[in-house]
């Protein structure tokens, strides 16, 4: 019997890796696995929607459920998740020691509506008296001059913001002092290199990041799995077959990471910290789905209105497809 064939454009991630190598199949799909570096799939699909199924930036699949209908469908399965206080910089010189200190600076955001920037300025805001419009925003590329947002924004006056030169990138913009600091997903190349102008603004981030997710229970979520729209409507069982299947593979991950016979990753610490992860988060700190997540997500969505990203607060069961949110049981 044929199969239906699907492309599925992702990141090159542990937990979807047996998608890719083909080891678990969705049941009743033939899957294309193309592995794309995030801002590509986010790009192409936002603009194009040139894949059935791929991998988005959860700003920009919230995003898109201003159209209607809204072009996609997503699943409750987090490719990525990830602690950012380590994604702001600042220049040396800039007048900043503290997070606080960020009130009334120049920062720099490749897109204003990233995933990352929008949970370090809701935090900014949350936790460290730096409400996200007491800056001023500047964005463009970071490493490449011309990056432009690659879903249209609707902002309110209150929010300061404006695009740097054509020329200019902002990475040089911070290392120059043109800007006071950056907000980014990527290190800045002036901070791999070692340039001394350019440093964190959260001195120890591991610490920053434990006592964060201590004080709220937030392990933050940066991507979802989104089905295009048409895909969907026609054949509506896709959703729960590419749920259980990336479940699977998931949970796959989960257990070969936990192998003491030869390290998977090239950290040498590996098993220790993932030992120390499951202490600090439990043992299913990457889950998937709603019931674990509820607070993480509704947390996002304000931030995301607050920011003056969404018309309305969106609630976690508007996102996803209902199909992914319950499971038969025997």
């Amino acid at each position: 019997m044929s199969r239906l064939r699907l492309t599925f454009a992702c990141g090159d991630y542990d937990r979807t890796r047996a998608l890719a190598e083909g080891t678990v199949r969705p049941d009743g799909i033939d899957l294309t696995y193309l592995r794309l570096p995030v801002e590509e799939t986010f790009f192409r699909m936002m603009r194009h929607q040139e894949f059935e199924v791929a991998e988005m930036s959860l700003s920009s699949y919230v995003l898109s459920l201003r159209a209607d209908p809204s072009p996609f469908v997503a699943l409750p399965v987090f490719t990525s998740r990830m602690f950012r206080h380590g994604s702001l910089y600042c220049h040396a010189d800039s007048g900043i020691s503290s997070p606080e200190d960020l009130r009334g600076k120049r920062i720099g955001t490749p897109e204003y509506q990233l995933t990352a920037c929008v949970w370090m300025r809701g935090i900014l805001g949350d936790r460290h008296g730096v409400p996200f419009d007491s800056v001023s925003y500047l964005t463009g590329g970071q490493e490449t001059a011309g990056r432009v947002e690659k879903a249209a924004v609707a902002l309110p006056d209150s929010v300061r913001i404006s695009r740097i030169p054509e020329d200019r990138t902002l990475s040089a913009m911070l290392a120059e002092g043109e800007i006071d600091a950056l907000c980014t997903p990527r290190v800045p190349s002036p901070f791999v290199a070692g340039d001394p102008r350019v440093r964190r603004v959260f001195t120890d981030v591991v610490s920053s990041e434990k006592e964060y997710y201590q004080a709220t229970g937030i392990f933050p979520i940066m991507h979802v799995v989104v089905i295009r729209r048409d895909v969907y409507d026609r054949y509506p069982w896709v959703a729960q077959s590419l749920n259980k299947a990336l479940t699977i593979a998931r949970d796959e991950a989960y257990a070969s990471l936990y192998d003491t016979s030869a390290l998977r990753f090239m950290l040498p610490w590996l098993i220790p910290q993932l030992e120390e992860a499951r202490a600090l988060l439990g043992r299913d700190y990457w889950s998937y789905g709603i019931r674990d997540n509820r607070e993480t997500l509704a947390t996002f969505l304000r931030y995301h209105q607050e920011q003056g990203l969404s018309e309305r607060l969106w609630t976690p069961e508007e996102l996803f497809a209902p199909e992914s949110l319950e499971a038969a049981v025997i």
